[in-house]
């Protein structure tokens, strides 16, 4: 629904040379919706004016975008390239411009969400690192040439720095004079950087404001990394964290202890429980077994999201997780790569029952379940009626058993997303599960789209249309990974290169 405000600022923004030449007789209150006409019509260049003219205190980029009483679209996964540019250019223009002192005080560029197909008329998007760097370089270009009378305008901003962008980022957050924008940083993420760039840069972002933290792939970090990072830097407003795979590994110099005891691990502990507003955790990938009730217990602040996917959780930790408080809060869960049913049975459904309440995201993926697992698992499901998303790819389960679950299914009304595995009818007999990607992609198609069909068949004679089944076989889209995979591939050639000598040297030395 749209207001007749909406419709007539959409029609003058279609004659943007109009539109322009009429700014200065229209009214402030209605640049908002001027705005979200000019990004929804892909018109940049007046996009880039609205800006520079401004009138108003602040600036929001996803409440502009979001639906509202007077447009109800919404914008905020059109991540347009021209039109995303064009804010940050006119948002320079506007600090440039001479005359007298300007009202605007935040500029709020948070709020869009990257995804796969891009909705714009270009359909070119700026994902986060492009916006990154598009902001830094733009704040560097700035530096020095702020009006002496003029209170910097505060850019709030999600960043995510890798090695490419580094040095330009560095520069932005850590100007050497005045500078007429000031970046913060509420969410950052680091990939492809050394342990001394990452403390440098987030040194620099502000650690005091940072509410999101994800820290991923090829940032190598061993436990000594991590608690020099948490104690030194300090995050006391950190809701969210992300930590690479292998991160609570000891350091290479350390020394196991007689008694057993990982003073790390308990001085990371001791650390997050310092958080006051941590909800969200995520160490998948790092050996954690025995180790869970040390890590989670200290902690003062209920989790709603955790992931310890592919962390060898042993019977100690699982027996932890069912009976501890974050149980009854847990509302995204990720226990992926552990054999679930095979050796916690009990254990995993006591999990689900105290989490049914709450929990809205389950994934289980690479975790054993057969066939003769499925009515345990149906079982454990029955009390989960909030769940609205369930990921269990690579489990070796036939058609017979995918569609007894899918009717167990139907009874989960907010249920809306599942993720399935290709049927093991639908590989050759024999086939080794865990799967590797080769592996995984060898399957008869032909078979599968019949099954796929059958088991969209149970769903629709149960009424339940609404829920949406895919089997995305390498994982479900990643922005930030499609759109730093050039440098990620780059880095993980000189990692590999960098092992090779260091192997050949070994060698060497032997002989």
């Amino acid at each position: 629904m749209r207001s007749l405000r909406f419709i007539s600022a959409k029609a003058l923004v279609s004659h943007p040379q109009v539109a322009q030449q009429s700014l200065d007789g229209v009214a402030h209150n209605l640049y908002p919706l001027l705005f979200k006409a000019s990004y929804l019509l892909e018109q940049a260049a007046l996009i880039r004016v609205l800006l520079e003219h401004w009138p108003l205190e602040e600036f929001r980029l996803g409440a502009l975008l979001g639906p509202g009483s007077e447009a109800a679209e919404d914008l905020r996964d059109r991540t347009c390239r021209a039109c995303l540019e064009a804010c940050v250019q006119g948002l320079a223009d506007h600090v440039l411009r001479a005359g007298g002192p300007r009202r605007l005080r935040v500029a709020d560029l948070t709020g869009v969400r990257d995804v796969q197909v891009q909705r714009c008329p270009c359909g070119r998007a700026l994902g986060r690192w492009g916006r990154t760097e598009l902001l830094a370089r733009t704040c560097c270009q700035l530096q020095g040439e702020a009006p002496a009378a003029q209170r910097p305008v505060r850019v709030v901003a999600d960043l995510f720095v890798t090695d490419g962008n580094f040095e330009v980022v560095v520069q932005a957050l850590g100007p050497a004079g005045p500078t007429p924008l000031r970046v913060h940083c509420l969410s950052f993420r680091a990939d492809s950087l050394d342990p001394s760039q990452l403390s440098q840069v987030l040194r620099l972002a502000g650690p005091g404001e940072l509410r999101r933290l994800e820290v991923v792939h090829n940032v190598r970090l061993h436990a000594g990394h991590v608690q020099e990072l948490l104690a030194e830097v300090r995050f006391p407003q950190l809701a969210s964290l992300t930590l690479p795979a292998r991160a609570f590994d000891a350091p290479p110099t350390s020394t196991r202890r007689p008694d057993g005891e990982d003073p790390l691990l308990s001085s990371i502990a001791w650390e997050l429980s310092r958080m006051s507003r941590l909800t969200e955790l995520s160490v998948a990938f790092s050996t954690l077994t025995g180790k869970v009730p040390k890590l989670l217990g200290p902690l003062r602040t209920l989790l709603r999201t955790l992931d310890l996917a592919n962390c060898s959780l042993n019977h100690t930790d699982m027996a932890f997780l069912a009976d501890c408080p974050h149980a009854t809060c847990l509302e995204v869960l990720d226990l992926s790569g552990h054999n679930l049913f095979s050796l916690f049975p009990s254990t995993f459904s006591r999990l689900l029952s105290r989490a049914a309440r709450t929990l809205r995201v389950l994934t289980v993926e690479e975790c054993g379940i057969e066939d003769r697992h499925v009515g345990m698992l149906i079982l454990a499901l029955s009390p989960c009626h909030e769940l609205r998303e369930l990921r269990f790819l690579g489990n070796p389960l036939s058609a017979r058993a995918l569609r007894r679950l899918f009717v167990a299914l139907c009874e989960l009304g907010r249920l809306r997303t599942v993720e399935f595995p290709v049927p093991k009818d639908c590989y050759p007999e024999g086939t080794a599960y865990p799967q590797d990607e080769l592996a995984m992609s060898k399957f008869d198609q032909q078979k599968y789209d019949v099954i796929a069909e059958e088991l969209r068949a149970v769903l629709l004679r149960a009424g339940r249309g609404d829920v949406q089944v895919c089997t995305p076989l390498f994982g479900s889209f990643d922005p930030d990974i499609q759109e730093t995979s050039n440098e990620l591939g780059a880095f993980l050639l000189r990692a590999f290169k960098a092992a090779l000598e260091n192997f050949s040297r070994a060698l060497e030395q032997m002989q």
